[in-house]
This record gives C-alpha cells, structure tokens and sequence, in this order.
C-alpha cells in the first residue's frame, strides 16, 4: 500500500511485537562467537546470548549487516509499494551500520526513495526515534520528507543514560569511548554513562548501585513531562526498583520496558539498566 515504510536495525531493542504492529522492518546485526556467527534474533536469542557469556571465554563480538541485508529491506518494502523508505540506524560512531545502509541506496535508486539517518544513538535511544517515525509514517499524507524532518528533530530532543555493573564488556569490546577515567576505578565505583554525540560517554560517579538507579530515575523525573519513555534491562535483578522509581513520571506515550539484545549486551555487559527519553518539543 502507498506511504512510507520504516526500516531499522537490530540495535534499536524493539521488540518484535512492537515492530509488527507498526510494520517495522529490522535488519539484523551479526554476533560472532569465536568462528560461529549467529544473526541477532534470529539465529540467537536473548537468553541464548547471556547462557554463552556465562560459559567464559572471549567475549563475542558483533559485526553490521552488510549492504545486501538493507537492499533486501528496502526492497521488500518497494514490492509492497509504499511510496518511500526512512531507515534509522544505530550510531555511525559505534558501528559500521549506517554505511551499510546508507551503500545499499543506490541499488534500489531506480525502484524506490531511500533516505537513510544516523540516529547518533543506540537501544531505545534509537528505539523511541523509530517509534516516532513509524507513527509519524502512518498519519494520512505522510510523505518521505515529512517524517525525515520528524526523526532530525527528534534526536535533538532524545536522552539515553545507563548504569553498568561492569566495565569489562566495554573496553574489551572497543567501545570504551569517553570512559578512559573510569576504568581502574570501577571496584569503588558504581559508573553512570551517557550516549553523548554518538559516543557513550561518562555522566557520574556513584558510589553504590542503589544511588546509581536513584540518578537513573532523577534524570527522568527532572526532565518530566516527557513525550516517550522507555525502560532497558540486561539481566538486572533490580529492574523493578528502578521501574518503581519512574512509574509516576508524566509521559505523553505509555511508558515502554526494553530487553535488551546481544548487539547492545555484548558491550553493556550484565546488570545494566538505563532510561531513554524523549523531551517533548520546545514551546
């Protein structure tokens, strides 16, 4: 049917059901395992991944989908017929996605219009801004532009912060980013981080996890009220007190609970937990 179809990639956490239900198409990502790759989702679960972590061993390391995995999506999306694609990737600074999708774009030039963002974020960071978008692509009339514009404006207004039990993932994973500081240090410290420019970055020093999950839930309750809200776990035993913590913030959309995936976990680690909001528009 005409419109516009919405692609992402697996880094975003939406669940599959949510991707269903707003005619969502995720391209996966790829987690090696030593020699063995296995395609995010389909080739390996959530709980299959941290069963595998917890087994020892090098950690597994995670790979973008190559150019033909974004042309196949897009052009599933031309044969249904919709009038253009918006893909929104995972940060370009944490992953060779938005190349991937961005060299897939020529293929299909001739069959359909491609526009391709770099959401600078990742998990429902990323998540919320294709939510917004696929929202956006169903209101009659929509048009490629239209919600381009929406998705732009969107990342400006757009938060992610999380708390890390470990810091091992991260820097053996490369992705250690703006947290030089902080390794050394992490037996005395409970370790806050921002998705900050398409980086994940430092944000606080807590001392314990409870104060850690207090900061967390600070962060949202001083930006209230808030136009989306999502909540993300990875094997966090203390989930439900960091939920409790925000269940009354105000919030335009109903507030969303995240798992997250192997392509976020394998450089988060277990136990983080982290909060991603959007502000609502000024005035």
């Amino acid at each position: 049917m005409p419109g516009i179809r919405i692609v992402t990639d697996s880094a975003c956490d939406i669940s599959a059901e949510l991707a269903s239900e707003l005619d969502i198409i995720v391209v996966p990502l790829t987690i090696r395992f030593g020699d063995e790759e296995l395609v995010d989702r389909r080739d390996l679960s959530v709980e299959e991944f941290w069963r595998r972590c917890a087994e020892g061993g090098a950690l597994p390391q995670t790979s973008a989908p190559p150019p033909g995995a974004f042309q196949e999506a897009y052009e599933q999306a031309a044969a249904a017929g919709v009038d253009g694609v918006l893909c929104i990737t995972i940060s370009s600074g944490m992953s060779g996605t938005y190349q991937s999708a961005l060299a897939a774009v020529e293929a299909v030039a001739d069959r359909i219009a491609v526009q391709v963002i770099d959401s600078t974020f990742v998990t429902m960071g990323q998540g919320l801004l294709v939510i917004a978008a696929a929202e956006a692509a169903a209101a009659p009339g929509a048009d490629l532009d239209t919600v381009a514009r929406t998705v732009k404006e969107g990342i400006g207004r757009t938060r992610v912060f999380g708390a890390l039990a470990t810091l091992d993932h991260l820097q053996r994973g490369g992705r250690i980013g703006g947290l030089q500081a902080l390794v050394g240090s992490l037996l005395s410290i409970k370790p806050v981080v921002e998705v900050r420019g398409g980086l994940v970055a430092e944000e606080s020093k807590q001392r314990t996890r409870r104060r850690s999950l207090d900061y967390l839930a600070d962060k949202v309750r001083s930006s209230a009220p808030l136009e989306r809200l999502a909540v993300c776990s990875g094997q966090a035993d203390d989930l439900d007190e960091l939920l409790a913590k925000v269940a009354d913030v105000e919030v335009t959309h109903r507030m969303l609970v995240a798992e997250l995936g192997p392509v976020v976990a394998t450089h988060a680690g277990p136990g983080v937990v982290g909060v991603a909001f959007m502000l609502p528009p000024a005035g």
